[in-house]
């Protein structure tokens, strides 16, 4: 078990959402910049927690559906990164996620991944609830246009709204795992 004062969480990069029918915003350059920080989180020996939006059995989001496995990119390692199922927006409820943080010493979040407006959101929210300084990402977490903003309109909106009261902001290239917020 690695401990350390920071973890890094990656939420919801999986088949049905990143490679689903529509392609969400910066696809490419968003999933270069989470590799980036999973390669920083690696090398610092800071752990990766990779959550998994899952939905009722018997539905295309079932727990076994091929959908709701995360994209092959992230190259999860089995014997050291923390993959945990969800089956709500907040990737703290109903899950392990509290647990293992805390017995890792995990002091600070960072948090990258999908879906901006609804399980990003929930999750920055909760952290800081929890205790935990959170950092979010802000080029690396992505959704989908929806019927009445754009994507980047979303991602925009929730890096200026969350940004103060619930997590602080940085960039995959800038931010690093010694860094202290």
């Amino acid at each position: 078990m690695i401990y350390s004062d920071n973890a890094l969480l990656v939420i919801d990069m999986q088949q049905g959402l990143f490679r689903g029918p529509v392609p969400p915003w910066s696809a490419n350059a968003v999933l270069a910049n989470i590799l980036l920080l999973i390669a920083k989180a690696r090398q610092a020996q800071v752990p990766v927690f990779f959550a998994r939006h899952v939905g009722p059995d018997n539905t295309p989001f079932s727990e076994e559906s091929p959908l709701t496995s995360l994209v092959p990119e992230l190259e999860v390692k089995g014997e050291q990164d923390i993959v945990f199922t969800k089956r709500y927006p907040n990737c703290f409820r109903d899950t392990g996620l509290l647990r293992e943080l805390n017995q890792r010493g995990i002091k600070q979040l960072v948090i990258a991944g999908m879906k901006t407006e609804f399980c990003v959101d929930t999750t920055c929210r909760a952290a800081p609830e929890l205790g935990f300084r959170t950092i979010l990402i802000s080029d690396a977490h992505t959704t989908m246009d929806n019927e009445h903003l754009s994507a980047s309109d979303i991602i925009a909106h929730h890096n200026s709204t969350l940004s103060g009261p619930f997590v602080a902001l940085s960039t995959a290239e800038n931010w690093h795992f010694d860094q202290v917020r």
